[in-house]
C-alpha cells in the first residue's frame, strides 16, 4: 500500500481526532514532534499561530524552542498537552506570542521549522 493511500484511510477513520494530521518529517531529523500550523503571522509585536483545536487548546498546552547561531534565529513549537474536548468538527485556534516572551527583539529574522499544513475548513 503506498503512504498516500495509507495517510488517507488513517485520516478517513479517525474523523474527529484530537490531533491534526501527521507530518510526516524526514527520518532522524527530530521534527516530527513539531505542531504542523495552519498559519504564521509575523507581526509588529507578536507572532501568531493557527493550530488544530477540539475547543480547548489554550497557549498554555504549547512549548517553544528558540536557538541562536550568530544571526539567525530558529523557532520551533510543540504541543504540551493534547486536546481532549469533544467536539462534533474538527477547528482551529490562533494564538498570539510577543517578541518579549519568545525572547527575540522585533524586526528579528527568525526562520520557523513547524510544517505548514492548509486549513480546509471545519470537519474536512
Amino acid at each position: 500500500m503506498n503512504r498516500r493511500l495509507f495517510i488517507l484511510t488513517a485520516l478517513a477513520l479517525c474523523g474527529c481526532a484530537t490531533a491534526p494530521p501527521p507530518v510526516l518529517a524526514p527520518a532522524g531529523s527530530g521534527l516530527a514532534e513539531l505542531e504542523p500550523l495552519y498559519r504564521a503571522d509575523a507581526g509588529r509585536e507578536a507572532l501568531t499561530i493557527s493550530v488544530a483545536s477540539n475547543g480547548c487548546t489554550a497557549k498554555a498546552d504549547f512549548a517553544f524552542y528558540l536557538e541562536r547561531k550568530g544571526e539567525a534565529v530558529t523557532l520551533a513549537f510543540g504541543r504540551k498537552r493534547l486536546d481532549t474536548c469533544r467536539s462534533f468538527a474538527m477547528g482551529k485556534t490562533d494564538m498570539a506570542f510577543t517578541w518579549a516572551e519568545l525572547g527575540v527583539p522585533p524586526r528579528t529574522p527568525v526562520f520557523l521549522l513547524n510544517p505548514l499544513l492548509a486549513w480546509t475548513g471545519p470537519g474536512r
